[in-house]
């Protein structure tokens, strides 16, 4: 794992091909359907370009939308492995509807149903990293396979720019600290897709509860959870991080500040990361390679491996009982 966070920029070399991209058609919506590390790249698209019409879909079938949306929409199916029970069957959804369809994975079933159905597919490299250690790969065929050109060339700069060695020290650091603390990730609600890849490091790799939201809605209801008068001995063991974007609304940043030194005057941990880097791409995988060094460091204190048996223990589970 150490080698794969200290070379992740390299990921960005990647050149990925379509397969029967003939049949791909051009679209300006997408849908990504996607669970689990599967649909964190497009969170993270999302985070770069809030602008932009992609859903992210994290459910079996299909969103509930209107039948013109999803005939406009690109349904773009995502399973790193490709045996993601849910994500087969919004493929097979979107086959019924004939809807347009275009795959991303690794290997499994959704690589063999793209084949025999002639849909247009990216076929990932084949390595035996867990999604959230291969966010690079997923984030060039999902520009890819979105016709988004532009971003790919600016994404594939990141393999000169980005320099993990840089940020280890911080995540060592940051790891040592939060032993023995459950890490609440607060950001911009521009923001999210980034926060919920911190949080998905620490619930994979770290095997730790962790959880996310955005401002300015914490203000307004999960803040007033936390009362360090009545709920002392439940709020000690929260440590807040709140990823702190100088592009966001100003408002925003000023509530972030405000939340710090309330929370901070009243004994709760809370430590601000700045998202840095030379624009906003840069800005975003900076953050995503510090949580993974974080993530890392933090597995080391408490001496655990990096996969989930209890996710493989629920899916044998809900297979025997149908």
């Amino acid at each position: 794992m150490y080698e794969v966070i200290k070379n992740f920029h390299q990921q960005f070399e990647y050149q990925p091909k379509i397969e029967n991209q003939e049949r791909l058609l051009k679209r300006e919506k997408f849908i990504v359907v996607g669970m689990g590390g599967s649909h964190l790249a497009a969170g993270l698209l999302k985070a770069w370009q809030p602008q932009s019409e992609i859903i992210i879909h994290r459910d079996y079938g299909l969103p509930a939308l209107s039948d013109k949306i999803l005939k406009e929409s690109l349904i773009v199916i995502s399973s790193y492995s490709g045996n993601t029970e849910e994500v087969i069957d919004a493929f097979y959804k979107a086959r019924e509807k004939k809807l347009s369809l275009a795959a991303i994975s690794c290997n499994g079933r959704l690589i063999d149903l793209a084949k025999e159905t002639k849909t247009p597919y990216v076929q990932l490299p084949k390595t035996d990293l867990a999604p959230r250690l291969a966010l690079g790969h997923s984030l060039m065929a999902l520009l890819k396979i979105t016709g988004k050109d532009k971003e790919l060339k600016e994404a594939g700069a990141l393999s000169n720019l980005l320099n993990p060695a840089e940020a280890e020290g911080a995540g060592r650091s940051l790891g040592k600290k939060l032993k023995g603390f459950i890490p609440i990730i607060y950001s911009s609600l521009k923001n999210k897709g980034l926060g919920y890849v911190w949080k998905a490091i620490f619930n994979e790799t770290d095997k730790i509860p962790s959880f996310i939201n955005v401002f300015p809605e914490l203000n307004h209801s999960e803040m007033a959870g936390f009362n360090p008068d009545s709920l002392k001995k439940l709020c000690q063991n929260f440590y807040f991080i709140a990823l702190k974007d100088s592009s966001d609304e100003p408002r925003i940043i000023k509530r972030m500040e405000a939340f710090k030194n309330l929370f901070g005057k009243n004994g709760l941990i809370v430590e601000t990361i700045e998202l840095q880097g030379l624009n906003q791409f840069h800005k975003i995988f900076s953050s995503v390679i510090l949580a993974e060094w974080t993530g890392y460091y933090l597995a080391k204190e408490y001496g655990f491996g990096t996969e989930a048996p209890i996710i493989e223990e629920f899916k044998k589970l809900i297979a025997t009982r149908g």
